[in-house]
């Protein structure tokens, strides 16, 4: 087999007894039809088993076709819908194959839609059928067939000389009728004969049952689907059919006319003919010819089930001459929302004028609010409660008040206005006869207002914001242009281009008394920025700033300080002697995230002006003591500072926001629900495009990617070295697999999850050395393919006199690598998160100095908040399999102040589960600082099958 299977349907009597057939196209060249012996591979390749039965086709036979009986494997409607509908075809798969899969997923549509009747087969069994079909169905009908190829229908007429094949359009219609002949079919034969009568058991019989005496409707109903004409009911509003002036219905729509329902008959054979019944005996013969010969006989028909399915249209068949229908109020209402889609089913289309469901009425929001005195200072308060009220618009244009009183008396769903009639639903009507104020928050109408919608019930309405919430969103619509900002004098450096832009913005957001986050990638100087924006505040004396970062980063900002800004007062809040005693107005306090969690309340009373979270990915669970911490303490504008305001999940990104401009996002939990499941489930795009909007003002990224941002920087080459297991690792990983695998096969729940944990945590130990799995000190030579590719390249980096990082998320393994350094003559450096803030300045600065070639770092120690522009290769022994977090570790070396090309190492073991994990990783890398979950906890969650292949030792699929 070659596994690119051709397929056609078989089809039978009664419908549901056909099959599908998948054959080989090999099988035809190599004369082998028997098939009774052979085991094919289903459509996907894999091997299932099924016996192979003959089948016969038409097949090409040089200029001519034959007859050939082929081996083919057979399915049930129910197999195949279920291989069809449910898996996405192979890559490889066959061009009937796909056409067969599109013709299986419009077919289960159809049923869904309850495109369903009764009929009777050629043998008389009672039958489910698809239909009638409306001009959109056979509009898909005819993309189908175009897309058939010749194999797809390559079956002979029964009886046919010369032999002949069906057309693709009649295949796929037996296909169908096949379809709904399997999924029509009721659990019970008691369910069946309380809703279908008399002749139901009929239609709803497991095995096929002839059908003695036919119905009425059942006669109607094979009538009917193979009609010349399709009735169809065309809804014209008061005055339009005497070409009434408008204005005399009256500006209310109160007009004691009704509306009217104009028969018309549309052709089945060309669907854009439509004639009207008043003017069907006046027509000319060639119009008639195309209604068939039978149109008075279908258009009784057509009335006599559209009546059953909505009963004002039995006043037509009560007419000498049938040509309309008048329809009250209440029965227009009906028609609105349920006799349209009876008469659908019925085979009847219902036609609206286009102009009565345009856009037309709808209901916004508006919140209303004082005009800012000044835009120096806070427009609001974000913690404030603001009202809101319904405001109906036509066409997006307000109503007045006079129109507005007109709609809420409006009894009719239909209603004169502005020269039209438009439609009006019953919930917008009891929306606006309830026109009192509701409550919303001051952050979640500022984010309604820059998103332009607001969700109430469960529905997104339009939003507009006057007074203090409209202005303040036309100030950050255009927060990310260039403001007129100065470089403050006081700053002993030259911003870069991009910098002050960023000085400007957050000059800008600050200024209005709101926060946000500044997600440069690492290495284009947030800091700086930071420190001009305090110099730029200092000038209109707004309170001092408080910066909170990690412990290995106090000294940075320190220094940073004196370098760049050296008459600013600077004090360090850490250590035995911390104090806030005589606060400068112009100070800057350093402190850490651990001095937080245990002194929010001391510094809460710090009355500061500015917040500064540095690394704010630290405060990323707001569930966490640090979060709550941090949001402890009150600030008049607080920012974030992140190269990665997003490492895992989008809930990381809402802790920032909801840090730096409460309630913006709304409750986590509704976030959850409305944008981050939705981004990163479904990748939603209105829902991506909604979240841009409110957090484009409140969040400025840039990359070093970026045109324009660091043209200075030279080029970074990335590449993954593929090595193999020695023997050793090989026979541990399987033995790990192995065992592992027979406990979480056993086990569920949170027990699974720590299994599976523990299994990724010892092959990657595993692939790293034996050593390291099996807790060893020693020996290393000759027992790992990683240590032995690193050595190969240490040797090339150290011939070249060139310095490198490498990275571990293990400290055991970086301990291991040491002492294989030193052993080897290799002076290194090793800084993990033991190591406290002065040792590891120390060690950066020695690095930094060519005091050793090589610095090994734990990951979550030395991926952040380093400048390490010494190296000029980065090696990470291990992946951490978050993109993100690889990147900023590779950063400490590729940032401003790098003159030098970057080569970036990514050491993978062959056909191990950091194989495979590897290219997901990659196809996820361009979506790592948006949407895109990453880390392991996804692993969890996989079936014990897929559990299975991931970890199998062999080449990646």
């Amino acid at each position: 087999m070659t596994g690119v299977l051709e397929a056609v349907f078989v089809p039978a009597d009664p419908p549901r007894a056909g099959t599908l057939a998948l054959w080989d196209p090999s099988d035809v060249q190599r004369g082998d039809a028997s098939g009774h012996e052979r085991r094919p591979a289903a459509a996907g390749g894999a091997d299932d088993g099924v016996t192979l039965r003959p089948v016969e086709l038409v097949l090409p036979a040089g200029s001519r076709v034959r007859r050939t009986q082929v081996p083919a494997r057979l399915l049930t409607v129910e197999d195949a819908l279920s291989l069809l509908c449910g898996t996405p075809a192979p890559a490889t798969s066959s061009a009937s194959y796909r056409a067969w899969a599109a013709a299986a997923l419009a077919g289960v549509g159809l049923v869904a839609r309850g495109r369903l009747r009764p009929a009777r087969s050629e043998q008389g069994y009672g039958t489910w059928r698809v239909g009638p079909l409306d001009p959109s169905d056979h509009a898909w009908l005819r993309s189908l067939v175009a897309a058939m190829p010749p194999s797809g229908h390559a079956l002979p007429l029964p009886g046919s000389r010369p032999v002949r094949v069906p057309t693709a359009q009649a295949l796929i219609q037996e296909f169908w009728d096949a379809i709904a002949d399997t999924l029509a079919r009721p659990e019970s034969t008691d369910e069946a004969t309380a809703r279908l009568a008399a002749t139901a058991a009929a239609f709803a019989a497991s095995e096929p049952v002839p059908v003695q005496e036919p119905s009425d409707w059942l006669t109607d109903a094979d009538r009917g689907e193979h009609a010349g004409a399709r009735l169809v009911l065309r809804i014209e509003p008061p005055g339009a059919a005497a070409d009434e002036d408008p204005a005399e219905v009256g500006d209310t729509g109160e007009s004691s006319d009704s509306f009217r329902g104009v028969l018309q008959l549309r052709s089945t054979t060309d669907p854009s003919l439509v004639v009207d019944v008043a003017d069907l005996w006046t027509a000319p013969a060639a119009v008639l010819a195309r209604m068939g010969s039978q149109a008075e006989t279908d258009l009784l028909l057509s009335l006599r089930r559209g009546a059953r399915a909505w009963p004002p249209l039995g006043a037509a068949l009560r007419a000498a001459t049938p040509t309309g229908v008048d329809i009250g109020d209440d029965d227009l209402e009906d028609l609105l929302t349920r006799g349209a889609e009876a008469l659908d089913a019925a085979g009847t289309e219902v036609l609206w004028p286009k102009e009565m469901f345009g856009s037309g009425l709808a209901l916004k929001a508006r919140a209303t609010t004082p005009t800012p005195a000044g835009v120096a200072e806070p427009a609001f308060s974000l913690r404030e409660l603001l009202e809101f009220r319904w405001q109906p618009t036509l066409d997006s244009d307000d109503l007045t008040e006079e129109e507005i009183a007109a709609l809420a008396q409006a009894k009719r769903p239909f209603l004169w206005l502005r020269g039209r009639w438009v439609k009006v639903d019953r919930d917008m009507l009891t929306r606006l006869r309830r026109r009192g104020p509701r409550r919303l928050g001051a952050a979640e109408a500022l984010a309604a207002a820059l998103s332009g919608e607001l969700e109430v019930d469960d529905e997104r309405v339009e939003f507009s914001a006057d007074g203090q919430i409209g202005r303040l969103a036309e100030l950050l619509a255009d927060a990310t242009t260039d403001h007129d900002v100065a470089t403050p004098p006081d700053l002993l450096a030259t911003l870069r281009p991009y910098q002050q832009r960023g000085l400007a913005w957050l000059a800008h957001l600050t200024g209005l008394g709101l926060g946000g986050c500044l997600a440069d990638d690492m290495g284009l100087g947030k800091t700086v920025q930071l420190i001009a924006v305090h110099l730029h505040r200092r000038a209109l004396a707004l309170g001092p700033t408080l910066v909170v970062c990690p412990t290995s980063l106090l000294g940075t900002w320190q220094r940073e300080l004196a370098r760049f800004a050296p008459t600013i007062p600077v004090r360090r809040y850490h250590g035995g002697t911390r104090h806030l005693d005589d606060l400068a107005v112009d100070e800057v306090v350093l402190t850490t995230y651990g001095v937080v969690r245990r002194d929010h309340a001391e510094l809460a009373d710090g009355g500061w002006g500015l917040v500064v979270a540095d690394e704010a990915q630290h405060a990323k669970n707001p569930l966490a003591r640090t979060a709550r911490a941090l949001r402890a303490i009150p600030a008049a504008s607080r920012i974030a500072l992140t190269g990665t305001p997003v490492e895992n999940r989008l809930s990381e990104l809402w802790s920032i926001l909801d840090w730096t401009t409460p309630g913006l996002l709304g409750p986590l939990e509704r976030f959850r629900h409305r944008m981050a499941v939705p981004i990163e489930r479904y990748r939603d795009p209105d829902a991506t495009a909604r979240l841009a909007r409110i957090t484009r003002p409140f969040l400025l990224r840039r990359r070093k990617s970026d045109p324009g941002i660091a043209p200075e920087l030279p080029a970074k080459t990335e590449s993954d070295l593929v090595v193999p297991l020695t023997s050793e690792q090989a026979t541990l990983y399987k033995s790990v697999v192995e065992e592992v695998m027979a406990e979480i096969r056993e086990s569920d729940g949170q027990a699974r999850r720590g299994l599976v944990l523990a299994l990724l945590t010892a092959l990657k130990q595993v692939c790293n050395h034996p050593a390291h799995y099996l807790h060893e000190s020693g020996p290393l030579p000759g027992r790992s393919g990683k240590l032995a590719a690193l050595d190969e390249l240490l040797d090339v980096i150290l011939d070249e006199g060139e310095s490198v990082l490498i990275f571990s998320q293990y400290v055991e393994m970086c301990r291991l690598l040491q002492d294989h350094l030193d052993r080897r003559g290799v002076r290194s450096l090793f800084l993990h998160g033991g190591i406290g803030a002065r040792k590891r300045e120390q060690m950066v600065a020695d690095f930094q100095a060519g005091a050793a070639p090589v610095f090994l770092l734990s990951l979550r120690a030395g991926g952040v908040g380093l400048t390490l522009t010494k190296a000029t290769h980065v090696v990470h022994f291990d992946r951490w399999w978050n993109p993100a977090v690889e990147n900023q570790a590779t950063d400490r070396a590729y940032r401003i102040g790098q003159d030098r090309p970057v080569q970036v190492h990514r050491l993978v073991t062959e056909g191990t589960l950091e194989d495979r994990i590897a290219a997901v990783i990659e196809a996820k890398r361009e979506l790592a600082d948006s949407v895109v979950g990453s880390g392991e906890a996804w692993i969890s969650e996989l079936s014990d099958a897929e559990l299975a292949d991931l970890v199998a030792l062999g080449s990646p699929p």
